[in-house]
């Protein structure tokens, strides 16, 4: 039996939304996942590594999921809730977590890495990263796109104008990392459909990815969500598309 607006509603409000973890939305959303597959090439990257650091961890999931890490693992994030996370999921694990608050400097010396890497993270600091890096080594990450999931977004913000939805373009990440002086040696991008299959995914998502509509709160969009909870009831799932793209850039030798 369909479960009714303020079901979906209080089950959504209700569960913690801390980490990086997004198995409560099985059978709720689907993503579809890029060519590249990051994970499996950072966890190769991973193994072959002496010296790692990991940008914008998160709750550390994604680098639990390594085959195999450096003799030194290094993980920043953030975020309170996150930092305690990782720290509980990579330490078994060898890896350190230093929590940073995420602008610069990096709190590291001078050429400490031969690998940087980073799964969707909020800033990018070039600089820092290229500071960071051994000579010969290389930043390796999977960065959100322009216009990422802006059906959404748009659905409740309205248009946005031309440089929002152009912002985090990898036209400009693959500039900003010359700048740095890092080699751009790989940049790929992909459109990636979503379907959301209840409200009650799409408010989970929208406290999650805070960014996205910020300032999200269901009370104070109680109305749209409504009307969007009604459209999923008749029409199918809320279609939007995620843009990705895979960025590489070495240090010269």
């Amino acid at each position: 039996m369909a479960r009714t607006f303020d079901h979906l509603v209080a089950e959504a409000e209700s569960v913690s939304v801390a980490g990086w973890d997004f198995s409560w939305l099985d059978g709720r959303a689907t993503e579809q996942r890029p060519s590249w597959g990051y994970q499996r090439t950072m966890s190769e990257r991973l193994a072959r590594a002496s010296a790692a650091l990991d940008i914008q961890t998160g709750g550390g999931e994604v680098l639990a999921g390594a085959a195999k890490l450096p003799p030194l693992m290094v993980a920043t994030e953030s975020w309170p809730p996150n930092v305690a996370k990782a720290t509980r999921l990579l330490h078994p694990l060898g890896a350190v977590v230093v929590a940073d608050e995420d602008e610069p400097p990096l709190p590291f010396a001078d050429a400490a890495f031969d690998l940087v890497t980073s799964r969707h993270p909020v800033t990018v600091w070039w600089d820092e990263i290229a500071r960071v890096l051994r000579p010969g080594g290389t930043y390796l990450a999977q960065h959100v796109g322009p216009a990422s999931v802006f059906e959404l977004v748009e659905y409740f913000l309205g248009p946005q104008p031309e440089e929002v939805r152009r912002a985090r373009h990898p036209d400009d990440a693959r500039r900003d990392a010359a700048a740095a002086g890092l080699d751009v040696v790989d940049l790929r991008s992909e459109s990636l459909r979503i379907e959301f299959s209840d409200i009650g995914a799409v408010i989970y998502f929208l406290r999650k990815v805070i960014w996205m509509v910020p300032g999200f709160t269901v009370e104070r969009y109680r109305d749209r969500l409504r009307e969007l909870h009604d459209r999923i009831q008749a029409e199918g799932p809320f279609v939007a598309h995620s843009a990705r793209f895979l960025i590489e850039a070495r240090k010269p030798a």
